[in-house]
């Protein structure tokens, strides 16, 4: 047998990947820790979340469903000509209002969004921060 076909029956080992996962507000108090190391299948940060949201049960504090849950009314108007990119994720991979999912601290939407590649080590940050009114 060539080389060719034993790698067509032997399915190809998917990566896995660590990462330090840093958590703040309520994703904090819902995974128990401030920071930890997470080891998942694959190579990026639609993989990571999706295994990490299987593992801890707080998907529906970071990922918004609907354009709804990622918007807010603000309290200004924004200038006409906004300085740098400001772009969203599609919907459906959004954040929730004042959540933010990074990667080194970058926002997601900044780099490739869901599809940004996680290497060994790189810190992703889950934050749904505590908001008290007046």
């Amino acid at each position: 047998m060539n080389a060719d076909a034993r790698s067509a029956e032997v399915p190809a080992r998917e990566s896995e990947t660590t990462v330090e996962v840093r958590c703040t507000g309520h994703v904090r108090t819902e995974v128990g820790a401030p920071k930890l190391e997470f080891t998942f299948e694959g190579e990026t940060l639609r993989e990571f979340l999706d295994a990490f949201f299987a593992e801890y049960d707080v998907k529906d504090l970071l990922l918004a469903e609907t354009e709804a849950e990622a918007s807010t009314s603000g309290w200004a108007e924004p200038p006409e000509d906004l300085p740098d990119s400001w772009r969203k994720n599609p919907e459906g991979e959004q954040t929730r209002t004042y959540a933010r999912v990074t990667v080194g601290g970058e926002f997601n939407e900044h780099l490739a969004g869901l599809d940004t590649r996680l290497a060994d080590g790189d810190r992703v940050g889950l934050m749904y921060p505590f908001i008290y009114c007046c």
